[in-house]
């Protein structure tokens, strides 16, 4: 089923890292297209990301938690979207180790609240944002292997459980109800409006103030980089063309190590070495992921298309550039924007 321009999409998490990427995307080349964006606003949501879309006639904001049934039923009923797509999650493994139920609320109990809304108010299509971590992990020395989506899921932290939860819950819908949906289950994403406490921000902002770089354990725990506009073009191909049911691997084919990466940065910014330092590792620390593109390459012909040397300088040059947006963030300022800069527009929208 082909899913065409002239839909109106609730995105949830839209004004994280990757949603605040993709509803850029759908804004830019599908002109026809209404996006009514979701969001919470907990630590990583952040609306300054999205203020030059504030105020297109195209999109609307709602504050709201996506496992607070009464405030989602009524975006539903108001909006009427044809498409959902689920950014939304709690999706830090280290705040997973602290905080569990937190992961378990989020991830999988407001999953299963937007499902519920699509089924009582009908949708073309649900589209559930997954990650590569569902999978566990790969050993080091076996470089052959890949995640493909037949592969068992092996979940490593409360994070990664709590999205082979609601993956699972996504499917049963879809098996039990007819539920229209789709999963996409991804590698690492680096990019713009990436939250500064990831590996890829952190190190650049730590750099840029010759400030120490901690690196857990060794650093030769290896991920499968993708940049995060060829991310988000793959989840528009699924959620507009791929087949319902069927959950489709997006991978980068940039397998780098946490040290490598830390270095590639250093060297791109001419920051020496020594400003990395080596601390305990975390628990459960996955050693290698790597996925299989295969299945969305020979369905949707979709293939990355950002050499990460040339990803990374980008990401490197945005910081750079956009110093005040993760500086607000460190200080906290970026909490109250909304309320200053569009408290009244908001609550004309409730």
């Amino acid at each position: 089923m082909d899913i065409n321009n002239g839909q109106t999409i609730i995105i949830t998490g839209g004004a994280g890292f990757i949603g605040s990427n993709f509803i850029n995307l759908v804004l830019a080349e599908y002109p026809d297209d209404r996006i009514i964006c979701m969001d919470k606003l907990t630590y990583a949501g952040n609306l300054s990301t999205l203020e030059e879309t504030m105020h297109s006639s195209n999109f609307r904001f709602v504050k709201v938690d996506i496992a607070d049934r009464d405030s989602v039923y009524k975006v539903f009923e108001k909006e009427k979207p044809n498409i959902v797509v689920n950014f939304a999650a709690e999706s830090h493994v280290d705040r997973s180790i602290e905080d569990p139920g937190l992961f378990l609320q989020a991830n999988v109990i407001g999953t299963g609240v937007l499902m519920d809304a699509c089924r009582r108010y009908g949708i073309r299509r649900y589209h559930q944002v997954s990650t590569d971590e569902v999978y566990g992990d790969l050993p080091l020395d076996r470089p052959d292997l890949l995640f493909t989506e037949d592969t068992p899921l092996q979940a490593s932290s409360p994070y990664s459980a709590s999205k082979a939860a609601a993956d699972m819950l996504v499917l049963a819908y879809h098996r039990t109800y007819g539920l229209p949906v789709s999963i996409s289950r991804c590698s690492n994403n680096y990019g713009p409006n990436h939250f500064p406490e990831k590996l890829i921000p952190l190190t650049i902002i730590r750099a840029l103030a010759d400030q120490p770089i901690p690196v857990y354990g060794n650093g030769i725990n290896v991920r499968d980089w993708i940049y995060v506009e060829d991310h988000c073009r793959a989840i528009d191909l699924v959620m507009r063309k791929g087949h319902e049911g069927e959950v489709y691997n997006i991978g980068g084919h940039n397998e780098r190590s946490n040290l490598e990466v830390v270095k590639t940065i250093l060297h791109e910014l001419e920051k020496p070495e020594s400003l990395i330092i080596y601390v305990k590792d975390r628990p459960g620390h996955d050693m290698r992921y790597a996925i299989d593109p295969t299945k969305i390459h020979q369905e949707l012909g979709w293939l990355p298309e950002t050499e990460f040397e040339n990803g990374i300088r980008r990401t490197i040059r945005w910081y750079v550039q956009h110093r005040k947006w993760w500086e607000d963030i460190q200080s906290g300022e970026y909490r109250n924007y909304f309320e200053k800069m569009y408290g009244s527009l908001l609550k004309n929208n409730m």
